[in-house]
């Protein structure tokens, strides 16, 4: 038998919500919710990636038609939710925070069932705006927020072992003396349990502090070989470098930490899971 094949279907859709409690006092709401507490709706672009899985059809080469899936996606998830107050318009969040740990534990519950046999549905990726989305995963069964954040930084690739021409051998215009500069997107992963009160695993304010006091604040315009002392003595890749950040944050972040990425350029991405 050959290997399942894995396809992937996009939707999106525009939708209000808020984070407010109406059972709740306002001053109650902003020490739940913090600033992101209001009684009036904002708004986001939701862009909702639904990952299914199977096997090719001798007869078609298809795994399923998309248009079974699409029919899916129009009736569960566009229908109810486009151009909807989701705490007013969607009953299943009436009582419960519409936060993305919230929809995608929704979407997997209603999708999952629903799915044509010939292709279960093993994760779904839900972005709220590019610089914030929530994955889940069917095996293992999980929830993950990711958060991306920039800094602009130097740096010479230069191995202390070896010799000048060996270096510039190996690193050519990397080598330089005098250093380049990139600016680096990062993606800080991190999964926990999601407090029934809120609908949040995460602060993220609180991880948005942490980032920003242990990487962020400390990398942004700087020069990485001389100016910060964990990377004296070694070579910057940004193989280094994003070791040295996914340790730097372990045990710091709320929640659990997954999984850095770093963007080195638009080609270049390096990563380390926990």
């Amino acid at each position: 038998m050959s290997n399942p094949v894995r396809l992937t279907r996009r939707v999106t859709f525009s939708a209000g919500h808020r984070y407010w409690n109406a059972s709740l006092s306002a001053p109650e709401n902003k020490a739940l919710y913090g600033p992101i507490a209001s009684p009036f709706n904002h708004g986001h672009n939701y862009v909702l990636d639904v990952t299914t899985e199977g096997f090719i059809s001798p007869e078609n080469g298809m795994v399923i038609n998309i248009k079974r899936i699409d029919d899916r996606l129009k009736e569960h998830v566009l229908a109810p939710f486009h151009l909807k107050s989701i705490n007013d318009e969607v009953p299943a969040f009436a009582e419960r925070a519409p936060t993305i740990e919230n929809l995608l534990l929704y979407f997997a519950e209603l999708l999952g069932p629903i799915m044509p046999p010939e292709a279960r549905l093993v994760g779904l990726r839900l972005e709220e705006h590019p610089l914030l989305w929530g994955e889940w995963n069917h095996d293992p069964a999980m929830i993950t927020l990711t958060r991306m954040y920039e800094f602009a930084a130097s740096h010479r690739l230069d191995a202390p072992s070896l010799s000048l021409s060996e270096n510039i051998d190996l690193f050519g215009k990397c080598n330089n003396i005098n250093g380049h500069g990139h600016n680096y997107l990062l993606e800080v992963t991190v999964t926990g349990d999601i407090a029934p009160e809120t609908g949040m695993m995460v602060d993220l304010d609180t991880l948005d502090q942490v980032v920003s006091r242990s990487i962020v604040d400390r990398y942004d315009h700087k020069n990485l070989n001389l100016d910060l002392p964990e990377f004296e003595g070694k070579n910057t890749t940004s193989e280094v470098v994003a070791q040295t950040i996914f340790e730097s944050l372990r045990g710091q972040v709320p929640g659990k930490l997954v999984r850095v990425r770093l963007h080195e350029t638009a080609r270049n991405i390096f990563e380390v899971q926990a």
